[in-house]
């Protein structure tokens, strides 16, 4: 009975979406890691960018943005698909029911973020994403051929002779299901590193998983630190300061409370994320201070809190009014550009696997995501996937191959502080400006965790999965940045420091965009 035509792990916009887009006549099951709505598309603050029904404004115009922002390392083909097919998606999901927000005329209000040149950012209030989040899902539990399963944990994938075979945790119980397709959509992996803005699920499940079944993947090692997640060090899960704070016109400030963004690119504020990330670096070596705020209280305060009531809540319950008080800030793990490598219809090297939203590697991002690309592509080619699928579908097999999976319940746990020990290595050897010396003795460290996880014959349960996903991931993120810093060892100090100077100036060409080592 637990025969489908597509498998889809994974509940965020990605997935969802991909349902939505497949024909009404195949069988689908919907895997949701844990409750529905407990993902990063729903935690998305910022909008969707796509021109629209925008004469002033064209795909171009955003592609050439994209590359800018992505240190022109952007997939040119995939780039060119996500701009020129935004309207399609964007439009359909109005019609699903998703509510963006308007200007009095009644067009769409389009805001501005950094990176763009165009005001071209469609958005519900600060929240965005959870508007998307649940509109799609409402819609997706209508469909009467698709099956949602709840805290449903995907423990184990097998390629079979007429598709694939899933292992998954189930109301403390384990169930197989099987399926002609399947399609990866599990997000990303944020918590790999100490602080991030991603939520529970994103421990790299998907991506574990895609690489144990042999699907090449690809720049793992490009990862997003957002630079202005409220300073917090008391949680792992950071709350974002949404970039379109700064989009409204925002200051970045000092530990002096002085703006400093003039001394390393003249977009100032609005420039890409990674730049001013970087900024903050040198800014913080400069001054000797990691204390950074953003500051918008100048703004009119009725206007603040109708634009980003969910920021204006959040930071008030945590002691701070935005519409008065300067917001501590400071850079966090928050998104990945690299992942399962896939073509432009989300195909992956593995027959019959695609892979969709963040876990994936469009090529789009480059080595920097520009702001509110990421639910774009996870529409753009989530709906590309289903309707590759459809046409393969036609002349697949009907019939099923259930593979065996081994599972010793009388196993013993796995040992306490594994996932701490990762994150712990992740955060010193990884972040924002890679550490050389770092970097080599963390990939020592974690070659030795990955053995021990993969031969300590522990206990399959989430504990396990998760820990040995973000084991794997961190495996493969240094594994890259050792090859890339044994490459460029010119560009390092004997000592192991990293190659910047303190007043490097950040420009917009594309040789001074390439951030890693």
């Amino acid at each position: 009975m637990n025969n489908y035509d597509v498998i889809i792990a994974g509940c965020g916009a990605a997935g969802l979406y991909g349902a939505i887009n497949l024909p009404a006549d195949f069988k689908i099951l919907v895997l949701s890691k844990r409750e529905l709505t407990l993902c990063n598309s729903a935690l998305a603050q910022g909008g969707i960018a796509g021109v629209y029904k925008n004469p002033d404004d064209d795909p171009e115009l955003h592609k050439q943005d994209t590359f800018i922002a992505g240190g022109f390392e952007n997939d040119p083909v995939s780039t060119d698909v996500l701009v020129h097919e935004a309207a399609i998606d964007i439009d359909r999901i109005i019609n699903l029911g998703v509510e963006f927000d308007k200007t009095p005329d009644g067009d769409y209000h389009r805001t501005l973020e950094g990176g763009h040149g165009k005001h071209r950012i469609f958005h519900h209030k600060d929240s965005t994403g959870f508007e998307i989040e649940t509109k799609l899902l409402a819609y997706v539990q209508t469909l009467k051929n698709v099956e949602i399963w709840e805290n449903a944990l995907m423990t184990d994938v097998k390629k079979t002779d007429t598709g694939f075979s899933f292992n998954i945790l189930k109301d403390e119980g384990f169930v197989t299901a099987n399926c002609h397709f399947a399609i990866f959509a599990t997000g990303g992996i944020g918590r790999v590193y100490e602080y991030t803005t991603n939520s529970a699920i994103a421990t790299g499940d998907g991506i574990a998983q895609a690489f144990r079944l042999g699907a090449k993947i690809k720049n793992l090692s490009y990862i997003q630190f957002h630079p202005t997640a409220f300073n917090n060090r008391d949680k792992r899960e950071c709350f974002l300061i949404s970039e379109a704070v700064r989009g409204e016109g925002a200051y970045l400030k000092n530990c002096h409370k002085e703006r400093f963004m003039q001394r390393y690119d003249k977009r100032l504020e609005l420039a890409p994320r990674d730049v001013v990330s970087h900024s903050i670096i040198f800014e913080a070596k400069r001054t000797g201070s990691d204390n950074f705020y953003l500051d918008i209280s100048y703004k009119d305060p009725e206007f603040i809190k109708n634009r980003f009531p969910m920021i204006y809540k959040n930071l008030l319950e945590a002691g701070y009014d935005m519409t008065k008080d300067l917001i501590p800030i400071y850079p966090c793990q928050h998104y990945l550009m690299g992942g399962i490598d896939v073509d432009t219809f989300a195909r992956t090297t593995v027959e019959g696997l695609y892979a969709c939203g963040e876990c994936s590697h469009t090529g789009v991002h480059g080595n920097n995501r520009l702001a509110s690309n990421s639910l774009l592509e996870a529409l753009v080619f989530s709906r590309r996937a289903a309707h590759d699928i459809a046409q393969k579908n036609k002349t697949h097999t009907k019939d099923y191959t259930e593979a065996k999976f081994d599972i010793d319940e009388n196993a013993p746990h796995i040992p306490h502080g594994i996932r701490t020990k990762i994150r712990k290595i992740m955060q010193s050897a990884y972040f924002v400006i890679p550490d050389v010396e770092e970097v080599f003795k963390g990939y020592t460290e974690i070659c030795e965790l990955k053995e021990s996880l993969e031969n300590g014959h522990y206990k399959i349960d989430r504990d396990y999965v998760e820990a040995d996903s973000l084991c794997t991931c961190a495996y493969i993120i240094l594994t890259e940045a050792k090859k890339i810093a044994t490459e460029n060892a010119e560009l390092t100090t004997s000592e192991g420091e990293d190659m910047y100077s303190e007043d490097q100036e950040l420009t917009m060409k594309k040789e001074e965009t390439d951030y890693l080592f």
